[in-house]
């Protein structure tokens, strides 16, 4: 179960309720894993990276723990929850492509400060730089189930989205379960030091889209001041 804080009034109830959901999810995704052994931990992962309530800093290291109880094998382990990776970046790679390119840039041109050649811009660096992204974002919480998204939107070449998709998850699960291998009852710690570095990544990312704000604002008044 994952710790709650105790406060009072609503913010305990909302704690309270968040902290009963949570753990009836890390229930479930124990029951999974060891009602099916090592095939539930790829069922819970590829559940996690197309319907993420619990990152996968949590259910990664809770199935290492899991088996360190002896429940299935640590090698097994890592390579279902590889394949549960992958399929589930399959589904997100199928949205992306259903999506399309034209439908994002229309969607664009309809939201504030942005334009279609936004858009064109990073279809153009993704197809520049794809492999890298696919492999990297799957090393980063918080983007790395959302990168097979514009993979499926530039249309990526599925052997291509595959190898790299397969090599990111590989590492990033390998890493994860082993931790929660090692550290058994001590699992969850691993989820604290993962969180360190997301804040880390979260602010740049949240920086990144601050200077576009300001930036897309100051050509939009010069704009506008000029007419």
């Amino acid at each position: 179960m994952v710790p709650v804080t105790h406060r009072s009034g609503m913010l305990s109830a909302t704690a309270d309720d968040e902290g009963f959901l949570m753990g009836s999810v890390l229930d479930w995704v124990v029951m999974v894993m060891r009602t099916l052994g090592a095939p539930g931990v790829g069922v819970a992962t590829a559940l996690e990276t197309v319907f993420p309530p619990v990152p996968s800093e949590v259910v990664l290291p809770l199935a290492g723990y899991t088996a360190s109880q002896g429940h299935y094998g640590l090698v097994p382990a890592i390579l279902w929850a590889t394949v549960g990776s992958v399929a589930g970046a399959f589904v997100l790679y199928r949205l992306g492509a259903l999506w399309g390119a034209e439908r994002l840039c229309a969607t664009a041109e309809r939201i504030p400060l942005l334009h279609a050649r936004d858009v064109e811009r990073a279809i153009a660096w993704f197809g520049r730089n794809g492999r890298s992204a696919i492999f990297l974002g799957r090393l980063v919480p918080g983007v790395r189930s959302f990168i097979s998204i514009p993979a499926g939107i530039d249309r990526m070449p599925l052997l291509q989205f595959t190898l790299y998709t397969t090599a990111g998850s590989l590492l990033w699960n390998a890493a994860l379960i082993v931790a929660g291998y090692e550290l058994g009852a001590q699992w969850h710690r691993v989820e604290a030091y993962v969180g360190e570095a997301s804040v880390v990544i979260y602010a740049a990312l949240a920086a990144a889209v601050l200077w576009f704000v300001v930036r897309r604002v100051r050509a939009h008044l010069g704009t506008t001041g000029g007419a």
